[in-house]
């Protein structure tokens, strides 16, 4: 039998795949328009950030009950929800501004994944890819503050290139979850 938190965490599965989906669609859209200006693929980063935020916080309410450290989960949403508000209520703000708030957002929803997959690792198998996916988040944001007014293309696809590799882990870890919820249904 599988613990409570094991229990939520593979029913969640969906809630993962989500997420890389959308981040998967926001890559390729980086790529596939490399023309369109600095300003719109901040704004699809902003819709990105706040549907991230809605679902990470959708999951942190839905385990509230049985995962006592629920509010970094929570808060990681929160994040990402206001960032993405932030991105929506300042286009008119210059690049560098909107830049800067997507390397916050990646540093900090970086951290706060590995802190989760730290938590969990006790807990469920394949944590270790939440821990990359804050791996990715953080050097995303990184390369973000250490060369903010690099050349826009190289920031596109940088942009996309991150979105896509932290969509895939997540593709991946839905999967494992689901596997292990699965797995539950046949013992």
């Amino acid at each position: 039998m599988l613990s409570p938190t094991r229990t939520l965490a593979s029913r969640r599965w969906w809630q993962l795949l989500i997420r890389g989906i959308i981040a998967i669609i926001f890559g390729i859209l980086a790529f596939i328009w490399p023309g369109l200006t600095l300003t719109v693929l901040v704004l699809l980063f902003g819709a990105f950030s706040l549907l991230d935020g809605i679902f990470t916080v959708a999951a942190a309410i839905e385990e509230r009950q049985m995962y006592p450290r629920w509010w970094v989960t929570l808060l990681e949403g929160l994040v990402g929800i206001v960032v993405g508000i932030l991105v929506f209520a300042w286009p008119a703000y210059s690049a560098l501004v909107l830049l800067t708030l997507m390397a916050i957002w990646g540093i900090v929803t970086g951290v706060l994944e590995i802190v989760a997959a730290i938590w969990l690792r006790k807990v469920i198998s394949g944590e270790w890819l939440l821990a990359l996916g804050g791996i990715l988040s953080i050097i995303f944001g990184l390369i973000l503050f250490i060369e903010p007014k690099a050349f826009i293309l190289a920031v596109i696809w940088i942009i996309g290139a991150y979105a896509i590799l932290f969509g895939i882990v997540m593709l991946v870890y839905a999967f494992a979850l689901r596997s292990l919820m699965s797995a539950r249904s046949y013992t």
